[in-house]
C-alpha cells in the first residue's frame, strides 16, 4: 500500500485562503486560486476547494488513474456543478502528488513550485508571455507608488489581457472551466526509491522565500509544521515591514496568501517490510 506523509503550513488558514491544500495516504494536491481583480461568478476559494475536493474524490476511488484524465474530470465536474463558463470564471492552479505502485506522478497547472532534491518544477507559461500591463505595474511599484487606485486598474487590465490567452494555444493552460486544458498539463514520474521528500508551494510563498533565502530545501524537507509556518511569518512580516509599498519584490498585492508543503513519500517495500517484520 503507498503511503505520503505531509507536512504542511498556510497563511491565511485554509477557511480564509484562496490556496487550498488536500492530502491523501498517498499524495497530496496543492492548488491557488487566482485573486480576481475582474469579477468572477463564484470566488477563487470557492473553486480551488471544490476542485481539491473532486480531485481527491476521483484520486481516492481509483489511486492510480492517469492525473490528466483525472484532472480534465474534476475540471468538467466542478464547471458543471457551480454553472461556469470558460472565458468569464475563477481559475487556479493545480499540483497533484501522488504515489502508486512505485511510482511518484506530478502533474502541474499554473506557477506553483515543486522541487525534488535534483530538480525544480515549475509552469511558467504564464509568465513568458510577458504582457505589457504586467511590466507597467512592476516599474510603478519599483518607483514607489505602492499598491494604490492605478496599481489595481493595472492589474485588472492584465486579468481581461490574461483572459484572452487563457486555455489556447499560444497562451497558458489554467483549470478554470475548459477541461481540455488538463492534457496541457505538465507530467513528470519518479521511482519513488529515488525520491526521499518534495517540496511544494505556492507563488505567494515560494516568491519572498527565495527573495530572504529561506528556501533551503534540503533542510526545509526535515523540519515539523510549525517551522514552515515560522518561515511564512518571517516572509508576512518582511512584506509588511520591509517591502509594504512592493519596492523590492514588486507583486500584484502586499500580501498573497502563502502555502508550503513537504511530501515524504514511503516506498512499498519499506512499507511491506515494516509489515513482515
Amino acid at each position: 500500500m503507498s503511503h505520503v506523509e505531509t507536512a504542511s503550513a498556510q497563511l491565511p488558514a485554509i477557511h480564509t485562503s484562496d490556496d487550498k491544500i488536500v492530502t491523501m495516504a498517498n499524495g497530496v494536491i496543492m492548488l491557488d486560486g487566482a485573486s480576481a481583480f475582474v469579477p468572477v461568478p463564484v470566488p477563487p476559494a470557492v473553486y480551488a476547494a471544490e476542485l481539491g475536493a473532486q480531485l481527491k474524490d476521483h484520486l481516492v476511488h481509483a489511486p492510480g488513474a492517469d492525473l490528466v484524465e483525472v484532472l480534465e474530470e474534476a475540471i468538467h465536474d466542478v464547471a458543471a456543478r457551480l454553472d461556469l463558463c470558460p472565458g468569464k470564471s475563477p481559475s487556479s492552479t493545480v499540483t497533484i502528488l501522488r504515489e502508486h505502485d512505485g511510482w511518484l506522478d506530478l502533474l502541474l497547472l499554473g506557477d506553483n513550485l515543486v522541487v525534488l532534491p535534483e530538480a525544480e518544477i515549475t509552469d511558467r507559461r504564464l509568465s513568458l508571455l510577458d504582457l505589457e500591463p504586467s511590466r507597467r505595474y512592476r516599474r510603478r511599484l519599483a518607483r514607489g507608488f505602492g499598491f494604490d487606485a492605478a496599481h489595481r486598474a493595472i492589474l485588472r487590465e492584465l486579468q481581461t489581457q490574461q483572459a484572452a490567452c487563457r486555455n489556447r494555444p499560444g497562451g497558458y493552460w489554467i483549470a478554470e472551466a475548459e477541461p481540455a486544458a488538463a492534457r496541457n498539463a505538465l507530467v513528470h514520474r519518479f521511482r519513488t526509491i529515488d525520491v526521499p521528500w518534495v517540496g511544494l508551494a505556492t507563488d505567494g510563498a515560494y516568491r519572498p522565500m527565495q527573495h530572504l533565502h529561506l528556501d533551503d530545501w534540503p533542510q526545509l524537507a526535515s523540519v515539523d509544521p510549525e517551522v514552515l509556518e515560522q518561515i511564512l511569518r518571517r516572509c508576512e512580516n518582511w512584506e509588511a515591514r520591509d517591502d509594504p509599498a512592493g519596492v523590492n519584490l514588486p507583486r500584484a498585492k502586499r500580501h498573497d496568501d502563502k502555502t508550503i508543503a513537504i511530501a515524504m513519500p514511503t516506498p512499498q517495500l519499506e512499507i511491506a517490510g515494516a509489515i513482515t517484520q
